[in-house]
């Protein structure tokens, strides 16, 4: 007898870090919005479902964001309405000091000091350095004809633009760096069998309090000086921890992001040489490429969320303090959205509708630079080389491909992408 698949410990089951989407689809097809049976989470993978539980955060709290049942909340959530207990309890939880974790009004105040950032004159500028960052790095990459391409390219490209955008003072980034592309993975976040951490980059937040402290003692003309002054929407000068735990959420996670991203680009453009050769032909295609590639392979599985009050989401009841998980991937694959969903369609013309960045208050606020970032990467790749191909001898032939995933259910991305090419 098959198995059935909608029994299956999403998140400990190691066979649904390669390929989760057969699970998703056997979810879907027995309910958009159902509950496991290993956790109680009640796990949402149909596209309308999840857009209406990421655009309700009354109803919803962030709190459990990037933990979800683990290691769950740490007081009983008893009666109808438990806005309350969250508001007591919520610093009691891993990350509860992060921004996806935030509610308003805190959130809507952080939310507000991280825009003050990333505003669109500081993108252009900050993608008017990507061309030469992008360069520079590939002058090392391509010569040897082969490489792998994540630690090769993705990661240190991602981390310069952002130490870019961030103005990380030019005498300071070689050690930063360093330390970082040591020290942003392997933190044990979303996975359930390592313990949580309070802060995978303690590092980054020691630096960046003393360039904050630093820029407010004395201001100079540069970008750290923007971000140690900016304000909240009501005027008032924000903790110096407020402004840190900011700037190092854009550095870890945009960073992270971004190289999933690119990873994903550049396993399509090997594995399908057909759409390798009409983005060679027509790079007005890129930006609705990168889309498909968001959808096809959404880089954040999911998101958590905890019900303040009995509510339904669906045609599915859900009682007050349920712990509910938004699975973006198998959103991004519900053929009541998306026509032949688990097809990789370059030209596809909804396929901006994914819900890779998320919706709502929550939705990435760092998505303009990853589309970009992305776009300037794969500009030079396609201006520098002739041909790109997936390595046989890492990771099998055409048809019998062997690719490692990072072993997480938060997480989607490859571990190594091991690429050769002909240098244009």
């Amino acid at each position: 007898m098959a198995e059935d698949l909608t029994t299956v410990d999403f998140f400990r089951d190691s066979r649904l870090t390669e390929d989760p989407y057969t699970f998703y689809e056997a979810l879907r097809n027995k309910c958009p919005v159902a509950r496991e049976d290993h956790y109680g989470v009640t796990m949402v993978t149909g596209w309308q479902e999840a857009v209406d539980v990421y655009n309700d955060a009354e109803t919803f709290s962030s709190c459990i964001s990037v933990t979800g049942p683990f290691p769950g909340f740490p007081v009983p959530l008893e009666g109808d309405d438990v806005t309350e207990v969250i508001k007591q309890h919520r610093d009691e939880i891993p990350f509860s000091d992060q921004l996806p974790t935030l509610d308003p009004p805190t959130h809507t105040n952080h939310r507000a000091l991280l825009m003050r950032l990333i505003t669109p004159k500081r993108l252009k500028e900050n993608e008017d350095a990507m061309w030469q960052l992008a360069d520079d790095i590939l002058d090392d990459f391509l010569a040897p004809g082969q490489g792998e391409f994540i630690k090769g390219f993705a990661g240190p490209f991602t981390l310069r633009v952002i130490a870019d955008l961030l103005g990380v003072p030019d005498e300071d980034r070689a050690e930063l760096l360093e330390r970082l592309a040591r020290g942003t993975h392997g933190s044990g976040l979303g996975n359930a069998d390592k313990q949580l951490t309070k802060t995978p980059l303690e590092y980054l937040y020691d630096v960046f309090a003393e360039y904050v402290e630093d820029r407010r003692a004395q201001p100079r003309d540069d970008v750290l000086t923007g971000l140690a002054t900016a304000t909240f929407p009501d005027g008032t000068m924000p903790e110096v921890g407020d402004v840190v735990r900011v700037a190092t959420n854009v550095f870890s996670a945009g960073q992270e992001t971004t190289v999933r991203l690119l990873s994903t680009a550049l396993k399509v453009i090997g594995d399908h040489p057909d759409i390798q050769a009409q983005l060679r032909e027509d790079r007005s295609l890129l930006p609705n490429f990168i889309e498909e590639c968001l959808r096809i392979e959404s880089p954040v599985k999911g998101d958590f969320r905890l019900s303040r009050v009995p509510t339904t989401v669906g045609d599915q009841q859900l009682p007050a303090g349920c712990t509910v998980m938004v699975i973006n991937g198998a959103a991004n694959r519900d053929p009541r959205r998306f026509e032949n969903p688990d097809t990789f369609d370059p030209e596809r013309k909804n396929a901006r509708q994914h819900l890779a960045f998320g919706r709502g208050i929550h939705s990435c606020p760092g998505a303009p630079l990853a589309r970009a970032e992305t776009r300037v990467g794969l500009e030079r790749l396609l201006d520098r080389t002739t041909d790109i191909r997936i390595s046989e001898d890492k990771h099998g032939p055409a048809g019998a491909r062997r690719y490692e995933y990072i072993p997480t259910y938060i997480l989607r991305g490859l571990t190594e992408l091991h690429l050769e090419f002909d240098v244009r």
